[in-house]
């Protein structure tokens, strides 16, 4: 009774988290700083996102990569019909096969590093993981080689500063992807924060491998 009722609000919060990200990911962020434009680099979504690995990484602590692998298909599988409601299908796609892998990989470097130092597997997971699931979803969503999931966003391709601080210039998709990247290796550092504070109550249900 008590893993059911832990598995329904892992995906909830799993389901929560994706949806809100597919629909965020569409507005970069206004203003500038030094005379940087914020919408060149960042999307609202970078920020909502990254807690999906403190949701799966949590799941994989309690009840092991068994669990924690279905509680990441089925918040997939409700987070991706709403995101064909709020988002464009698109997106929807990038952002559902960019959540599979990404979060699959943070699984498995998770329960390959559990037994380490209680911060090593929930933050070199959440990284290799945020890697792969920037790289496949702004791939996906944003460049002319995946046209085939949809219309280009002329916004998205236009040419910006790549990073606002480097030499010469590249499609604003990219300078998203980079700036993505970069808030969330700063927001998994971050997770780091509640993961610890919550490791004495989110404890290794019997017959779960222990160690962190």
């Amino acid at each position: 009774m008590l893993m059911n009722r832990t598995f329904i609000v892992y995906v909830l919060m799993m389901t929560a988290v994706v949806v809100a990200s597919n629909f965020l990911v569409q507005y970069p962020l206004p203003g500038a700083i030094g005379g940087l434009q914020l919408g060149d680099l960042l999307t609202w979504g970078a920020f909502s996102y990254p807690v999906a690995f403190l949701v799966t990484d949590l799941t994989n602590r309690q009840f092991g990569p068994g669990v924690a692998r279905r509680v990441v298909i089925a918040g997939f599988a409700v987070a991706i019909l709403l995101s064909f409601l709020i988002a464009t299908p698109r997106i929807a796609i990038a952002s559902g096969s960019a959540f599979l892998l990404g979060q699959f990989l943070d699984i498995s470097v998770f329960n390959r590093l559990r037994a380490r130092s209680w911060w090593r597997a929930p933050l070199l997971g959440s990284l290799f993981g945020s890697f792969l699931d920037t790289a496949i979803f702004f791939s996906f969503a944003f460049s002319p080689v995946f046209a085939v999931l949809g219309p280009n966003d002329p916004f998205a391709l236009e040419a910006a500063p790549l990073l606002g601080v480097l030499t010469g210039e590249a499609p604003r998709w990219i300078s998203w992807a980079l700036g993505d990247l970069g808030v969330k290796i700063a927001v998994g550092l971050l997770m780091l924060l509640p993961y610890g504070a919550l490791m004495s109550v989110v404890k290794p249900m019997p017959g779960v491998k222990t160690g962190i």
